[in-house]
């Protein structure tokens, strides 16, 4: 892999790792709309499959559609297990949701979706193994 995407999928898993921090944070306050948690969680996978794409170094332009993002993945060979398949249900976060042009669907699990996002960065990580060169 190039030095250059290798620096800038580390550079996806850190900023991922912000994301993640903060639903650390505030995954249990209830202060807190369920769509901005879905925001955060849209976030953090966008940034993953990026950090993964990158690694891959497999070209996306930019979005925030996560469906179009393991597209890519699986048009390179590389998709997704088919655990982590339902992150793409988060891309209404990233504008739809956050804007309050909310669609009827099933109520938001908070701690399901935090718990993909950790499985998520486990495969990406495992892919990506940032301790090799």
């Amino acid at each position: 892999m190039k030095p250059k995407q290798r620096e800038q999928a580390l550079l996806f898993l850190r900023k991922a790792a912000e994301d993640e921090a903060l639903l650390d944070a505030v995954l249990n306050a209830p202060s807190v709309a369920d769509s901005s948690i879905g925001f955060h969680c849209q976030q953090a996978a966008e940034k993953l499959l990026k950090a993964l794409l990158s690694q891959k170094e497999i070209r996306f332009q930019k979005t925030h559609d996560l469906q179009e993002l393991m597209t890519l993945l699986v048009k390179a060979g590389s998709p997704l297990p088919e655990s982590l398949s339902r992150v793409d249900e988060w891309t209404p976060y990233a504008v739809e949701w956050r804007y309050d042009y909310l669609m009827e669907g099933e109520p938001f699990n908070r701690n399901e979706a935090r718990d993909l996002i950790r499985k998520l960065r486990v495969f990406v990580e495992s892919q990506i193994n940032p301790r090799s060169s």
